[in-house]
């Protein structure tokens, strides 16, 4: 039996390597895939973001003028129709993702970058405060070569105002699975959650006092 045990190690080993390999292979084609760029839709616009828990990406962005409605989802990886049981046990590839639908004509894509930075730690890697995991990891999905610039220039030039690098990935955008409908609207739904409480509203405040500006007038108060 002792000596199965070496053979049983280096066969795992293997085993491991080639599971790693594997996805890191899958990841490189979807880093290396062209955007899929959404076509405006009664004059609204649609984003990508990845910035940890779901829910709280979701209040950041629907408190900013120009926002209409900010939807909870998956995107990043290669698995169809991913559940939150799934993404949870980080072997999909997604990250829990929004989907940002926005007036051009009141906000830019470049606002919303900014939005996206000021409202998290941004050299935190695979997550964003308590929620740790490669589907907590921050993405920053673009749909064409103009706003691939935009976002490698914000983030070039945060890492030198940080002096430290930003954990951001950027990513061409594929497409985006609406989560579940218990997940939509969660902090507005559930106020007396403890992780809304605790986290989440914490999280949005921080952001509210750094860019007032940007903010819808009932966020102001």
């Amino acid at each position: 039996m002792k000596k199965l045990l070496p053979l049983f190690a280096i066969a795992l080993l293997f085993s491991c390597n080639n599971t790693a390999q594997n996805l890191s292979s899958k990841k490189q084609e979807i880093i290396n895939a062209k955007p899929v760029e959404v076509p405006l839709k009664k004059g609204k616009a649609r984003a990508y973001f990845a910035s940890g828990c779901f829910w709280c990406v979701e209040a950041v962005y629907e408190s900013v003028e120009g926002v209409e409605e900010s939807i909870s989802g998956y995107s990043g990886g290669w698995t169809e129709n991913p559940t939150y049981e799934a993404s949870n046990t980080g072997r999909t590839g997604h990250a829990e993702a929004v989907e940002i639908i926005y007036d051009p004509n009141i906000v830019n894509f470049a606002t919303l970058v900014d939005v996206y930075f000021a409202s998290q730690n941004p050299t935190q890697v695979n997550g964003q405060g308590p929620d740790r995991g490669s589907q907590y990891r921050s993405i920053i999905f673009y749909q064409n070569a103009e706003q691939k610039k935009i976002i490698e220039e914000k983030k070039t030039a945060l890492a030198e105002k940080l002096d430290a690098k930003i954990a951001a990935e950027i990513y061409p955008f594929q497409k985006f699975w609406v989560a579940e409908d218990y997940h939509q609207n969660f902090e507005k739904r559930n106020p007396n959650h403890p992780y809304i409480k605790g986290v989440s509203v914490p999280r949005l405040k921080r952001f509210q006092s750094k860019m007032p500006e940007v903010l819808k007038d009932d966020a102001k108060h």
